[in-house]
């Protein structure tokens, strides 16, 4: 990640602006790595937004999904309808690595969140169907938290217009 020197050492000089803080949201490597981490993450994510929001892929839609988030679950129903709709949104914004860190800062509420849901299934997910039907741990969630955390810490990397964009605020 870049770093901002300042020009003077005053405390007035610390005081930051939108200009920085959006330069040091957007501020990026040409790393491959990030890259891969970001896309892989967009790919991973994306079947699960659109089985939420869409009802693409057997899933129940933006209202099934919600009233299951909120009536099974216990879900706050802002709180779900946030997570449904960032389940949609942050695969795009990865995938082109626009907003990649708050993308990812997205990405890692929703597992959390998800995570929370399977703790009393233990770790492992159920790869062979021993376990009943949706008694998955939470193994998947916590890798994709790592993987979120990754592009959080270093930004979308390599192909992204978040590199673009932080070209342009230099």
């Amino acid at each position: 990640m870049s770093t901002i020197a300042y020009r003077e050492s005053s405390p007035a000089s610390l005081k930051l602006g939108v200009r920085d803080v959006l330069r040091r949201a957007v501020a990026t490597r040409a790393d491959a790595a990030p890259a891969f981490q970001r896309i892989a993450l967009a790919i991973l994510l994306f079947p699960h937004g659109a089985q939420h929001f869409l009802g693409w892929f057997g899933g129940y839609g933006f209202s099934g999904t919600h009233q299951w988030m909120t009536a099974t679950l216990g879900f706050d129903p802002v709180l779900a309808a946030l997570a449904i709709t960032t389940e949609l949104l942050a695969p795009f914004a990865l995938l082109v690595g626009v907003g990649g860190r708050v993308a990812a800062l997205g990405v890692i509420g929703l597992m959390v969140g998800a995570a929370s849901t399977h703790l009393e299934n233990g770790f492992f997910m159920n790869w062979f169907g021993w376990l009943p039907a949706g008694a998955e741990g939470y193994e998947y969630h916590l890798l994709m938290m790592v993987v979120a955390t990754a592009v959080l810490l270093q930004g979308s990397g390599a192909w992204s217009l978040d590199r673009r964009l932080a070209a342009r605020l230099d």
